[in-house]
């Protein structure tokens, strides 16, 4: 499909394929916050994995924009008949729709599936392509009579894109680690409070009294028998919670294929066999910008404290030794203030179709926006460390 808006050819794609790598991949190295989970080989592994297909609730509606054959925009949109794999929930305006005799589904979702990672969403060479883009994806939504459309975890820029054209905004809250320099990883506890300082080494002791022991595999050195023992932990904790995983096999065989560079596999064993894993997203090592995400795990075995240390004490540690600046802990988790994760604004913008719940979804939105304020003032005086970093 093809169209015009402000001098731009408008395409829409059904698969990201259709989109040449290297052009995605050159626009997406321009943007302000590019992060791995943007890659054209990343999206197009959800849909050929089967992951983010429209049997799964997700129906790919990739939009670019071309002028004289050169991309100037593009973004991952996706028509979604449920809200589950997004992060920023919306299911109290969706049953609001229904009370009043309203469809809210399918709406549309500019979105990495399943990745609550802060970054650059709209993909674009300037503001004026930022913009237009996100006009054709509104565009989309009124030709196909959709409820809805919901941005989310963008950066600053396509904040600013959608506060231009008149988007609700919406903030949530993340917990992100900030290397202040520690030369390892007794210096990184030594600056935080006794109290939490304590609590970590002791959380930590349980695990190797239990005679756990963790290695790692970064990057292609990452064994294709550790991504298949990696996937066996990961579908055990979805079954033991009685949701199926939204991530197939096949997509992490597409990662190890394509996009190994951006993987770190953590192994926990114990009795010299392989009992537990965490996988760690990381962009920019050996740079001043590293930064590492907290992505999956799951365990065979039942041990006190292994969570916190294979998803968060050994990723930190390991961030230290490396000189990785930022180690994202994922969506929600009040919790992880205590491992000296600390809350940050994520942010998200929405178009709603029908105006008179657009007013009630504004006003909504000012009295949770004012609570989320009054929470990140609650949680910076909960701060762990001994003096602001």
């Amino acid at each position: 499909m093809q169209k015009e808006l402000n001098d731009y050819g408008i395409r829409v794609h059904p698969h990201p394929a259709e989109i040449a790598a290297k052009d995605w991949d050159s626009l997406l190295l321009q943007q302000r916050n590019p992060t791995p989970f943007m890659q054209h080989a990343y999206l197009v592994a959800m849909q050929e994995s089967s992951s983010a297909i429209s049997a799964t609730g997700w129906k790919p509606r990739f939009l670019s924009l071309w002028k004289d054959d050169v991309l100037q925009a593009a973004c991952p949109l996706y028509l979604k008949d449920h809200s589950y794999g997004e992060y920023v929930f919306d299911w109290a305006w969706a049953n609001a729709y229904h009370q009043h005799g309203l469809n809210y589904y399918p709406k549309a979702l500019i979105a990495v599936p399943f990745t609550p990672v802060p970054g650059s969403r709209l993909l674009a060479r300037n503001a004026h392509a930022r913009q237009s883009l996100l006009q054709a994806a509104i565009a989309l939504c009124e030709q196909e009579q959709l409820s809805s459309l919901h941005m989310l975890f963008g950066d600053e820029d396509d904040m600013a894109a959608s506060q231009a054209l008149g988007l609700l905004q919406r903030q949530t809250v993340q917990f992100h680690w900030h290397n202040h320099g520690w030369t390892d990883m007794d210096a990184f506890l030594a600056s935080l409070n006794q109290e939490k300082r304590k609590k970590i080494r002791q959380e930590r002791r349980r695990v190797s009294d239990a005679g756990v022991t963790f290695r790692w595999s970064l990057g292609s050195d990452i064994s294709a028998a550790d991504w298949r023992f990696f996937y066996q932990c990961y579908e055990r904790t979805y079954l033991e919670h009685g949701n199926a995983p939204y991530l197939t096999p096949d997509f992490f065989k597409r990662m190890q294929d394509t996009c190994s560079d951006n993987w770190l596999l953590f192994v926990a064993e114990r009795a010299g066999l392989p009992m537990a894993s965490s996988l760690i997203g990381v962009q920019g090592l050996g740079t001043s910008q590293g930064v590492a995400y907290g992505r999956y795990w799951g365990a065979l075995e039942r041990v006190d404290c292994l969570h916190f240390e294979a998803c968060y004490y050994q990723p930190l540690q390991w961030c230290i030794e490396h000189g990785v600046q930022r180690f994202e802990g994922g969506a929600q988790g009040e919790h992880k203030m205590a491992r000296a994760l600390m809350p940050v604004s994520t942010h998200s913008a929405h178009w709603l179709a029908d105006q008179r719940f657009s007013n009630a979804v504004e006003n909504f939105l000012e009295r949770e926006g004012a609570g989320v304020d009054n929470y990140l003032v609650h949680l910076g005086e909960r701060n762990p460390f001994k003096r602001v970093p």
